[in-house]
């Protein structure tokens, strides 16, 4: 019943050439608000990944794609979103920003999140403007990188969130995969939903990637799919025996071991993620909206009542 030890200086971000002009931006340690990106360097213009939680992040982001590529960024997508990814959009303000319709929609409904106050107030936000993608789509948009072919898809349900997307390089079997995969991290799925989460890893197993840059973590393969799917199904197990026992979330995630999961970052989303398993034991929607207020504190309680450890 701990948060993830933070005892340590955290590397630099990185920029990392995973095929010819394709780039991963890798921020370790891929914990709370800590995300990674990338970038497409094309002939004529750059298209970004992703933004990045606080304005200083975000600069260095633009900082390191300049040292890559002297042309301009032309087009940022965004995954979801979640201020990990999409806080430093205003810092683009050269580029179309692009995204699910409801990546929009729940930028301008959530405002200037006030549950960022449940993490460390150590945190160094910098300036934080509302730019949601102003070019959105329904289920798909493709962009082309010179003539390489870039597919752009949203998971068709909820997920991590309600409005997940990958960007998919088919010819270069290539995968950014958003929040869809967190590789060393707990995955979170409280504003999405569990069961949606396990179809999207299998959408995603059947596209044939065979690089992946999860939005957290490093760059892998597709062998994390399997540990993500059975994080996913540990939590479906454990809020059926909570559920039978009678025991509310917190007290189920206080009376479970771990195991093999507990070396994942940020242990405490399993309490959230239980919050999101019981709904969908009730029988709500996937995706349905519940109370995340109440999700968060329970997180804080397991987390020995202390803000939950953000080192964005």
């Amino acid at each position: 019943m701990s948060a993830s030890s933070h005892d340590h200086p955290l590397p630099p971000p990185r920029v990392e050439e995973v095929s010819d002009g394709v780039y991963a931006y890798v921020q370790p340690d891929g914990s709370w608000w800590i995300n990674n990106t990338g970038f497409l360097a094309g002939r004529r213009g750059v298209i970004c990944v992703d933004a990045c939680a606080t304005e200083r992040r975000t600069r260095d982001l633009r900082e390191a794609i300049g040292k890559v590529s002297d042309r301009p960024i032309t087009t940022l997508v965004n995954t979801h979103h979640h201020g990990d990814h999409t806080f430093g959009n205003w810092l683009f303000p050269e580029a179309t920003i692009v995204g699910h319709e409801g990546v929009r929609e729940q930028i301008l409904d959530d405002g200037i999140p006030a549950y960022r106050a449940a993490w460390s107030s150590e945190v160094v936000w910098g300036a934080v403007e509302l730019a949601p993608p102003f070019l959105t789509f329904t289920d798909r948009i493709t962009l082309h990188s010179d003539d390489l072919r870039c597919e752009v898809r949203h998971v068709g349900g909820a997920a991590h969130t309600t409005n997940d997307s990958f960007v998919w390089i088919p010819e270069r079997r290539l995968l950014f995969s958003g929040d869809l995969v967190f590789n060393g991290g707990t995955p979170f799925v409280l504003m999405g939903s569990v069961a949606g989460a396990l179809e999207a890893i299998g959408l995603l197993r059947e596209l044939g990637a065979e690089t992946i840059v999860p939005g957290h973590g490093e760059v892998c393969g597709p062998e994390v799919y399997d540990r993500v799917e059975g994080y996913l199904r540990f939590v479906q197990e454990t809020a059926r025996r909570g559920r039978a026992a009678g025991l509310p979330p917190l007290e189920a995630a206080k009376e479970t071991d771990l195991g093999e999961w507990g070396a994942l970052l940020d242990p405490e989303r399993l309490v959230g993620n239980l919050h999101r398993a019981y709904a969908e034991l009730d029988g709500h929607p996937l995706g349905a909206p519940i109370d995340l207020v109440a999700a968060v504190l329970d997180m804080i309680t397991y987390n020995g009542g202390e803000p939950l450890s953000c080192l964005a």
